[in-house]
């Protein structure tokens, strides 16, 4: 059991050489959910801050007040270990809050899959490129709701 624990810490610790986008250009990755669309620009992090993520000019701590929120976004970048390697910019508009969310994690991981081929495997496997396709079924006429409808009496 050790030795397997011992081998899994050296795989972990071997260093990645990350790839690098150039510098003043952008990659870029969309992403969508529900109702949400979210325009992701992955650029070269030139102040090495942690999570350099900004979402509308805002960072993205304070557009997110929610906790989990914040580590969906994060997600993608923490499975490569690129954490301070990218300023993240992002624009999103429609949705609330959860759409704009998982949106962003989607765009987010289209424009890292797009650097390398290994991570895109990765992303794959986590579920981090599968687009959520599910959406607000419309309210028909004649009926309270999507699918409510009125009480049908026989006498």
């Amino acid at each position: 059991m050790k030795q397997q624990k011992e081998k899994i810490d050296l795989e972990e610790e071997k260093l990645v050489d990350l790839p690098t986008i150039g510098k003043d250009r952008y990659v870029e990755g969309i992403g969508r959910r529900k109702r949400s669309t979210a325009r992701v620009r992955l650029w070269d992090n030139d102040e090495r801050k942690e999570f350099n993520i900004l979402i509308n000019d805002i960072d993205y701590n304070d557009y997110f007040e929610n906790f989990e929120l914040k580590r969906v976004i994060e997600a993608p970048l923490k499975k490569v270990k690129c954490q301070s390697e990218y300023k993240v910019t992002v624009k999103v508009k429609g949705g609330g809050k959860r759409g704009q969310a998982d949106a962003i994690r989607l765009g987010l991981s289209r424009a890292l899959a797009s650097l390398s081929e290994e991570w895109k495997k990765k992303f794959r496997k986590l579920g981090f490129l599968t687009r959520d396709a599910r959406e607000v079924e419309r309210k028909k006429y004649g009926q309270r709701k999507a699918r409510k409808e009125e009480q049908w009496q026989k006498r």
